[in-house]
């Protein structure tokens, strides 16, 4: 089968289609013919070695999957082949490649609205974001600010704080004003010509998709018994406030999340599809920082 591999960290240019042998299935996993990938920003610092997770090359990136069950390992008993599932997968192996191998207990069944490459782009975006929310505890008449806001977390994390009932503040450039008032984001702040530090009131969560220095400017803007959590490295110190998350596999979190997709309540934007051939140029674009919403990636 076909795979996106690297043999050395670099830039986007180490990674190359080559041919490899069907992964073996483990008690406990299911094969699955993919459908469609998307890419995560964590898959460009892996690739060029910022993160190391993964461990040395060589390894194949992805974490997102949508797909067809082919085979089931043994053990499991809530699939059987022929199932479409989605889902988020933390292997060497990736999903950058024709056939994935991944543990029931990190899938979930497809919602039949739902179409597979809208299911590949939800997993690790949908789930930092919904974890993120749960972690704060947002509360209905809450204010939350949240960095990145028209990024792959960032744009659906503003409509599950508008589900919650919280006043959404986002920052972004204006071009994405417009679409990020769609998704009813309340105030929005362009971050290249405003310092959101003197822009607003205080709020009483921070969701940071930015890191660094952000932690100790949002820490500024926070309420003293607000939450301030953070999927990045940030300079927040010893802050009680202060704590990061990590999207993490959850079948049940995935189902409530593609409940909500099928049924239009939360949308996620799908700023372009490109062949897995093409995941060089992916990396590319989400590295440029202009990417709105998802890149999606699909089988040669």
């Amino acid at each position: 089968m076909k795979a996106v591999s690297q043999q050395i960290l670099g830039g986007p240019e180490v990674l190359e289609t080559v041919e490899v042998p069907l992964p073996t299935l483990r008690p406990g996993q299911v094969l699955i013919r993919l459908a469609a990938t998307s890419v995560n920003p964590v898959d460009c610092k892996l690739r060029a070695g910022q993160v190391g997770f993964l461990g040395e090359p060589p390894f194949t990136l992805g974490f997102d999957l949508s797909g067809t069950v082919t085979e089931v390992g043994e053990g499991v008993s809530e699939f059987r082949s022929g199932d479409q599932v989605f889902g988020m997968v933390h292997t060497r192996t990736g999903t950058y490649s024709e056939y994935v191998t991944a543990r029931a207990d990190s899938l979930a069944r497809c919602p039949a609205g739902l179409d597979l490459q809208t299911a590949a782009a939800l997993p690790t975006a949908a789930l930092t974001a919904w974890q993120a929310l749960e972690l704060a505890e947002l509360r209905s008449g809450e204010r939350i600010l949240i960095h990145a806001a028209a990024g792959g977390v960032g744009h659906l994390a503003v409509q599950f704080a508008k589900l919650r009932g919280a006043r959404v503040i986002g920052t972004a450039r204006t071009a994405n004003h417009e679409f990020l008032r769609d998704l009813g984001a309340d105030e929005l702040i362009d971050y290249t010509t405003t310092d959101f530090t003197t822009a607003i009131d205080e709020v009483d969560v921070v969701l940071d998709l930015v890191g660094g220095d952000y932690g100790s400017r949002s820490l500024r803007v926070l309420t003293p018994d607000g939450r301030y959590i953070t999927a990045q490295q940030s300079n927040t110190g010893d802050d009680s406030r202060a704590a990061l998350i990590t999207g993490r596999p959850s079948p049940a979190d995935l189902s409530t999340i593609g409940k909500l997709a099928e049924s239009g309540q939360v949308r996620v934007h799908i700023d372009r599809v490109l062949s897995l051939a093409a995941a060089a140029e992916a990396h590319r674009l989400s590295e440029s920082g202009r990417v709105r919403g998802k890149l999606v990636l699909t089988p040669w």
